[in-house]
């Protein structure tokens, strides 16, 4: 009992009071990708400044109740990455201050990057995150704090976030006794997700997962997934493959397996097109779910990720993501996103 009032007390220091929800008994969430200020695009930023990535884009997340994204390198100045990796990336701390102004509330750091200059580089971007109000879970000083969730009050009720990373290097898994994130092992999702259910009354959770450029979800994506909502969650947000991946509606709860890149420094002439999910919570589970595509070929827009103009080839390209998941595209709204629909697909409920 001492470790469940220690929880919860816990978590009430996490909840942060958001003004009153757009329509009240309402809230709307929008969740972006991949986020990279550093790698191909640090030139860019460093001359135009932190906000330049996000000026197409700002005006969206504002419009939202909770704004998230996923935080793919640390904010540090620390100057030695980590050995032994191909890819590693950092991001001044400065850039804090313009995630705040650019509308997110929440980022999740459990990444196969947050970890690129060691144990230092993580707790350093907790540290630049905090001044500005901005949420974060997935990542801690140990395997404790990692697996700690953040919740957010809004007059439509609370939102509580959990996030995971299934991808290696298995070395930035927090421990006992060390900085990272949180592996997202199923024992761990299924035990944090019922626990932080009692407490408010919306769960979102965040996975790092599945296969670089790779269209269709894994099984374990799925497995997990299900998982996640079979305990509790409403919402699962998936990212890391740098693409689209479907949608599916399971449970009660809705899965998007991966919302690819949303400002990435990157010059991948595979990563073409992100998606913005927006997703209506109300009356205890999902009232609507849609998507906009983004513009997120840098070597068009480097890298200020804009509404995708000429959406006809995505619309058929995404619907082709979906069917077999069982959900369809409805007719665009004046706002450029794209309702979801369908029923849950009938398989077997994943195992608690």
């Amino acid at each position: 009992m001492r470790s469940l009032k220690q929880y919860a007390f816990g978590l009430l220091s996490l909840f942060i009071a958001l003004p009153v929800a757009a329509e009240s008994g309402s809230i709307t969430l929008i969740a972006a990708g991949d986020l990279l200020l550093g790698g191909s695009a640090a030139a860019t930023v460093q001359r135009h400044g932190f906000d330049y990535p996000f000026l197409g884009i700002s005006d969206i997340l504002h419009s939202a109740d909770i704004a998230m994204a996923n935080l793919e390198a640390p904010l540090t100045r620390q100057s030695e990455p980590v050995a032994d990796k191909r890819f590693t990336f950092k991001v001044d701390p400065a850039a804090a201050a313009a995630l705040q102004r650019t509308g997110l509330t929440v980022l999740t750091l459990a990444n196969n990057h947050i970890g690129d200059f060691g144990p230092t580089g993580v707790t350093d971007t907790i540290a630049a995150l905090r001044p500005y109000g901005l949420r974060y879970t997935g990542a801690g000083k140990d395997l404790k704090q990692a697996r700690r969730p953040t919740a957010i009050a809004t007059e439509g009720g609370s939102v509580g976030f959990l996030a995971y990373s299934n991808t290696l290097p298995k070395d930035f898994y927090a421990r006992s006794d060390r900085p990272g994130t949180a592996p997202g092992y199923p024992d761990f999702v299924r035990d944090d997700v019922q626990r932080l259910r009692t407490f408010v009354d919306y769960v979102v959770v965040s996975f790092h997962w599945g296969a670089e450029l790779m269209t269709e979800p894994k099984e374990y994506q799925q497995r997990l997934a299900r998982l996640a909502i079979d305990n509790g969650a409403q919402v699962v947000i998936g990212h890391h493959p740098h693409v689209l991946q479907g949608v599916e509606f399971y449970n009660g709860g809705v899965i998007y397996y991966s919302l690819g890149n949303f400002a990435f420094g990157s010059f991948s002439r595979n990563a073409k097109t992100g998606g913005l999910a927006r997703i209506t919570l109300a009356d205890g589970g999902i009232k609507t779910a849609e998507i906009l595509p983004l513009n997120v070929a840098n070597y068009d827009i480097l890298f200020q990720p804009q509404p995708l103009a000429k959406d006809a080839e995505f619309a058929i390209n995404f619907a082709g993501l979906c069917t077999p998941l069982g959900v369809d595209m409805g007719k665009k709204r004046e706002d450029g996103f794209w309702p979801l629909t369908g029923a849950a697909p009938k398989f077997a409920a994943a195992d608690n």
